[in-house]
């Protein structure tokens, strides 16, 4: 068995940029900047076969690359209880078409459908019996956060080895968009 998941690879200099935002929030636990991506599609534990065919289905995705920038900050809570910290993706109908490739490919390759809309964000922290407001204080001083735009051109299945010290990701299989057709500005 291996647990699997599709996510986009940042830039080392976004992942730099969002690293620094990871101080000033007593029980956070920072994302280590290594492993820090943008989920496209999470798997969960399959057999390797089963790995086998949606590595197949995933490198027939056809999709071109596109640009992409984060924009703002926030979290997830379960009712009052934040859980996690996150960095907003800019709106990107290219992003949500590549998506929506990578989910009916592994549908056709045998995977349950994903029953949760997508809501493309990069998790930085898990928080545990962080207050609120605290919460709340961090995501205003750290709000008005934005990266430049970076080019995406390649997407990748990684696994996912669960440790004391936290989550190890072992890219498997990268797939290549096609260039693309760059927009000329205004």
């Amino acid at each position: 068995m291996i647990r699997l998941f599709v996510a986009i690879p940042l830039p080392e200099a976004i992942r730099t940029q969002l690293s620094l935002l990871q101080s000033g929030l007593p029980g956070a636990r920072w994302i280590k900047p290594e492993n820090i991506h943008l989920t496209l599609r999470f798997i969960g534990e399959v057999r390797n076969d089963i790995a086998t065919d949606i590595d197949t289905a995933l490198a027939q995705i056809s999709a071109p690359g596109f640009d992409l920038e984060l924009d703002g900050i926030g979290n997830f809570a379960r009712g009052k209880h934040p859980h996690a910290l996150w960095a907003g993706v800019a709106k990107s109908e290219p992003l949500m078409r590549l998506q929506a490739k990578i989910e009916a490919g592994l549908v056709r390759a045998g995977l349950a459908p994903e029953t949760r809309k997508f809501s493309p964000h990069i998790t930085i922290a898990r928080l545990k019996d962080t207050r609120r407001g605290r919460v709340e204080d961090w995501a205003t001083v750290h709000g008005g956060f934005r990266s430049p735009p970076f080019r995406v051109d390649r997407f990748a299945l990684f696994s996912s080895f669960l440790k004391s010290e936290g989550a190890v990701y072992v890219e498997e299989a990268s797939y290549e968009l096609t260039p693309g057709v760059l927009e000329e500005p205004l």
